[in-house]
């Protein structure tokens, strides 16, 4: 027992060292600096105790990085397409830079994939665009002096996309060499003219209430049916509509009777249609979801796309979606799919504008699927989900006149939109 108690001053000096605050040993290993600075710090208040905690270093950013994984280019006469497919959403900024060397758009806390850079390093890529990344976190789209008249910037999602169309620089016109003056010794007959096709003095829009007759359309759970909302709503917005000037305004149907998806798309065909706006109600098995979303014609990019698309066409899921690799080639659908694209978000903005403040809002985006009356109309095409009639409180809100009457102002405010810029 006596042999043990030696250790016990040893123990408690051996504690006494652990229990140190972390200061007490700083002049172990900083000697020299602590001793240079005890001088300057003689007549002054000695600092609170704060408690030791360990050091943890941020990063300089809380936002993650977004990846441009591809990009690609479309080209017109009326314009020229970058779209960027990114991995998340970007935050472009919204002040470009403006030098005498062009435009520039940031694209802060983005980066370039490998394969990005190795087709930019190939040199593919359409003029005017040039993509270059000048530090860690930031991308940079310029467009020369010279090369664009005006651009758009459009921030898509599902999938994450960011968009930019340039107009191009009109064409300087060529002066043709002087003719030399006419021989009216023999006089020539003169040839008969091609005939000029005639500027249409008028659009024509052509707007589909969904469903009608005996095909109800999705049904609410007190039992308000869809058929009766996407009529009074294509009834308000031909109204609005019919308002403005050099617009022709037809429907598909005027009153509750069933018309075939085939012949809806074959009216608006018919009858040499500008615009295609077909009106629905979405629903849902999850009664919570809510919203609004727009569609154009395209291959559905998720299962819920699908079942929307396979709902609306009254077709079974597994063959909703064939045909679409028969007419991506077709250059008439290709161009059909771009401005509808550009319809799409036009209305869809113009909704989420002029409805926020009225109700809570859920917006979810533009979207794509193989909509029948979309896949067969010739020209530019949407189908806008107004609301979920399956969910208690938009059903609500779908049975007052107020609603109805805000969502025609919307739908027209998007069109409105379109066709200024075209």
């Amino acid at each position: 027992m006596r042999s043990a108690l030696w250790l016990i001053p040893l123990l408690t000096f051996l504690v006494g060292l652990f229990d140190l605050p972390g200061h007490a040993l700083i002049p172990f290993h900083t000697h020299q600096a602590s001793a240079s600075t005890n001088t300057d710090r003689k007549g002054l208040p000695p600092k609170s105790k704060r408690p030791h905690t360990s050091p943890i270093r941020l990063t300089p950013t809380g936002i993650s990085l977004t990846t441009i994984q591809n990009f690609r280019t479309t080209s017109s006469l009326r314009m020229t397409r970058l779209v960027l497919d990114l991995d998340s959403k970007a935050h472009p900024s919204t002040r470009p830079l403006l030098q005498a060397e062009g435009v520039t758009i940031e694209i802060p806390n983005t980066i370039l994939s490998p394969s990005a850079k190795t087709k930019l390093a190939a040199g593919r890529i359409a003029k005017p665009f040039l993509i270059t990344q000048p530090s860690e976190r930031l991308v940079h789209i310029s467009l020369p002096t010279g090369t664009f008249t005006s651009y758009k910037l459009l921030t898509l999602m599902n999938p994450p996309r960011l968009v930019i169309d340039v107009v191009p620089p009109a064409e300087p016109r060529t002066i043709l060499p002087a003719e030399p003056p006419p021989d009216f010794s023999s006089p020539l007959p003169t040839p008969q003219q091609p005939l000029q096709p005639r500027a249409k003095s008028v659009t024509t829009i052509v707007i589909d209430p969904g469903h009608g007759g005996k095909d109800p359309g999705a049904r609410g759970h007190r039992g308000t049916e869809e058929k009766d909302i996407t009529l009074k709503v294509a009834l308000k917005l031909r109204d609005l509509l019919s308002q403005q000037r050099g617009v022709r305004i037809l429907m598909t149907r005027e009153r509750d009777e069933f018309i075939e998806l085939e012949d809806r798309a074959k009216f608006a065909n018919r009858h040499e249609a500008d615009l295609f706006v077909s009106v629905h109600v979405n629903s849902h098995p999850q009664r919570s979801v809510k919203g609004i979303e727009i569609y154009h014609f395209g291959e559905a990019k998720d299962q819920r796309a699908l079942e929307v698309a396979a709902r609306e066409n009254g077709t079974p899921l597994h063959s909703t979606g064939v045909g679409w690799e028969y007419l991506v080639a077709d250059l008439l659908t290709a161009k059909k799919i771009e401005e509808s694209l550009e319809l799409a978000w036009t209305a869809k903005e113009a909704m989420v504008n002029n409805l926020t403040g009225h109700y809570d809002l859920v917006d979810h985006g533009v979207k794509t699927a193989p909509f029948y009356v979309l896949r067969f109309t010739s020209m530019p095409s949407i189908l806008a989900e107004i609301a979920y009639i399956s969910n208690s409180g938009e059903e609500e809100l779908l049975r007052t006149s107020r609603f109805t009457s805000l969502v025609a102002e919307a739908l027209m405010e998007g069109v409105k939109s379109f066709l200024a810029t075209r």
